[in-house]
């Protein structure tokens, strides 16, 4: 993950940015409509709880997640898995580990 970001969350995601972020292992969540950082009266400063469900094999695309901050707020956000295929490259961490668990059982 990249600089131990895990998530991003947003107001809207153009499709290309969501796969890229998928592909590096990190979950695209966006505000439900009217909702942003401001009307939520968050400052980026929080610490965030994600409650995604534990096994990847649960999450849907495009289903509601809550998300909790540190403050105790609580709000939904969409998330933006748009395909399977999307999921399991999340499941293993990004595309790359995917592709390098992929080749390494390819090759037993």
């Amino acid at each position: 993950m990249l600089l131990g970001v895990k998530a991003v969350i947003a107001k809207s995601f153009e499709r290309i940015y969501c796969s890229n972020l998928v592909g590096m292992g990190i979950i695209p969540l966006c505000f439900k409509p009217g909702e942003d950082a401001e009307t939520l009266g968050l400052t980026g400063h929080e610490r965030y709880t994600i409650d995604l469900p534990s096994r990847v094999s649960d999450i849907k695309p495009g289903q509601d997640v809550t998300v909790i901050t540190d403050s105790g707020k609580s709000f939904n956000c969409t998330g933006r898995f748009d395909t399977e295929v999307e999921l399991a490259y999340f499941d293993h961490g990004g595309i790359l580990h995917y592709v390098i668990r992929n080749l390494i059982n390819a090759k037993h």
